[in-house]
């Protein structure tokens, strides 16, 4: 297939996304909005689409519940785009005429926000599987996409953007995190055409390679280090997980954005099915992150426990310690493996 064929956006989409474009080029001020912990994509996607907004001369505030992360400031047009999480988030989303939610469509994953997103002005753009608590009341939900940040890029083709560097390194981030640095299933031939087209455009590959994946602060290491000594592994299971406890990440003054990775290395043992990364919050919370390397869906059982996301990369934040949350989710996978054989 040729490379035009392949940057066309798909039919089964591109309506919707048609209709997203017109209400969003029809406001005066958009909200932006992303999960909790915003990740590549979700953060590529923002950045990515305010600056084609206001370029086109649309107000944008970039909402999200938790704080956007300084590993991807980087990608914004400029730096005042994020609002605080807390009063500044909340009155951007009162006073916006539309709020896009992207990379996800759940009302957990957006908490405490989600009771402000009145249906009629709210739109969702994600590429997961819909969730049963969902926001919003027009969008598109296309798991076929890599990333969200693929559904970004067929919006900004349809609408005859004017590509800004922010929209091109938004977009290139947003396909690289969700595809493992298209080393993941999820990397089609059209992920690699858009990569390339994006490419040719001015992305730097390096230069985005160092700042997400080839630098470190000291903090992260050790953080690296107190997870390896929690790693577990089963008997008689392909199930591995790591336990970071609460009181680590405060002890060792690390963020939210250095667990970024680290359940790869459980997930890189060798005949390893199911990863999982249980990390102690300050509010007596765990967060487990899922990952699948097989058959396994761990979207279906992150959803045995609130969560949710998709087959092979999942996430849910569930009351209790480690301690005592790791024990059940771990039996959980157990089950669901025991059921494949």
């Amino acid at each position: 297939m040729a490379a035009s064929e392949l940057l066309a956006v798909p039919e089964s989409r591109a309506a919707d996304l048609r209709t997203v474009v017109e209400r969003l080029l029809a406001a005066r001020q958009v909200a932006l909005v992303t999960h909790v912990q915003a990740d590549g994509d979700g953060a590529g996607s923002e950045a990515a689409v305010a600056a084609w907004l206001e370029g086109a001369g649309v107000r944008a505030t970039i909402a999200n519940p938790t704080p956007f992360p300084d590993s991807f400031r980087f990608l914004l047009h400029r730096p005042d785009l994020p609002a605080a999480p807390g009063e500044a988030t909340e009155r951007a989303i009162r006073e916006a005429d539309l709020v896009l939610v992207l990379d996800t469509s759940e009302a957990l994953r957006v908490a405490p926000l989600a009771p402000l997103m009145q249906p009629e002005r709210t739109i969702v753009v994600d590429h997961h599987p819909a969730g049963p608590d969902m926001v919003g009341g027009f969008g598109v939900q296309d798991p076929t996409a890599a990333a969200t940040g693929e559904l970004v890029y067929d919006m900004l083709t349809l609408a005859g953007a004017e590509w800004t560097r922010s929209s091109v390194l938004g977009a290139y981030v947003a396909l690289v995190s969700d595809t493992g640095s298209f080393r993941y299933g999820n990397t089609s031939p059209r992920v690699h055409a858009i990569a390339a087209e994006l490419m040719q455009r001015g992305v730097d590959t390096e230069a985005v390679y160092r700042r997400l994946f080839a630098t470190a602060p000291r903090r992260r290491l050790h953080l690296l280090r107190e997870a390896l000594a929690n790693l577990h592994t089963d008997d008689d299971l392909p199930v591995a997980w790591m336990v970071v406890d609460d009181g680590v990440a405060e002890r060792l003054g690390a963020t939210s954005e250095d667990f970024d990775g680290l359940i790869e290395h459980a997930r890189s043992i060798e005949g390893t099915e199911v990863a999982l990364l249980f990390r102690g919050t300050s509010g007596g919370e765990t967060k487990i992150s899922f990952r699948s390397n097989g058959a396994a869906d761990v979207n279906q059982i992150a959803r045995q426990f609130g969560g949710g996301g998709h087959v092979k990369a999942a996430g849910a934040l569930v009351p209790g310690t480690p301690a005592e949350v790791a024990p059940k989710v771990v039996e959980a996978v157990r089950e669901a493996l025991r059921a494949l054989e």
